[in-house]
């Protein structure tokens, strides 16, 4: 694991997002198609106000969610909607995006109609990663059901997500984050510092985030 320290988040928005698009640029030359995985919530918003407006082949680049809420998006909580307000604009519109949320259906029922989609598009190029405090990253939360058999290496690479007393929800298992050829992790604060120390002295069980710290890049700016 790599940290990198931001004097402020401007500065690391900036930064970072030169970075991604300096990786995306160099897996298009190497690849017809690229796959980019980005997660969901506030803190990448202003690298996605970036990145959206980059000159990039766009149209080459399959764009996944790491994890999603299982929420129709249009509603307040849902990951796509702000994908879809804050990315998918300007010139990033003519990436290829796939939501994860299908009405009609489960999340266990959809994860594996999403797993195929996600393995034709395999390997994951980019990898951008958000971590809560409590050390989950994607929808891999300590106290969720099942938790360990969403870690092992045969786990499907889109699993169902269930944690007492949120809504249900899907996400890129273990195995898909590790398979990923660049790795960056973006947090802020101390607190979400202090909890990286901890994760690197733990299981994947116990610090989900710890499943992805081998040639992982993080950034951090208080």
């Amino acid at each position: 694991m790599k940290l990198i320290k931001y004097a402020d988040r401007e500065m690391l928005a900036i930064e970072l997002a030169n970075r991604l698009l300096d990786e995306l640029k160099n897996s298009l030359l190497v690849h017809s198609e690229v796959c980019f995985v980005v997660p969901g919530g506030t803190t990448p918003g202003p690298i996605f106000d970036i990145l959206c407006a980059a000159e990039i082949e766009w149209d080459r680049v399959h764009l996944f969610l790491s994890d999603e809420r299982w929420v129709p998006e249009n509603h307040n909580r849902s990951n796509t909607r702000v994908i879809k307000e804050r990315f998918l604009i300007k010139r990033a519109a003519a990436a290829q995006f796939v939501p994860f949320y299908m009405p009609g259906k489960t999340p266990a029922t959809a994860s594996p109609i999403l797993s195929e989609i996600l393995a034709n598009k395999m390997p994951i190029s980019l990898l951008l990663l958000g971590m809560g405090v409590d050390m989950h990253t994607a929808s891999l939360f300590p106290n969720a059901v099942n938790l360990p058999a969403m870690l092992t290496n045969n786990a499907p690479l889109i699993v169902p997500v269930s944690v007492i007393g949120q809504e249900p929800r899907i996400s890129l298992s273990g195995r898909a984050l590790k398979s990923a050829t660049n790795k960056h992790l973006v947090i802020s604060g101390a607190d979400k510092l202090a909890a990286l120390e901890i994760a690197q002295e733990q299981t994947p069980v116990t610090a989900p985030v710890a499943t992805v710290l081998d040639n992982l890049t993080v950034h951090w700016a208080e």
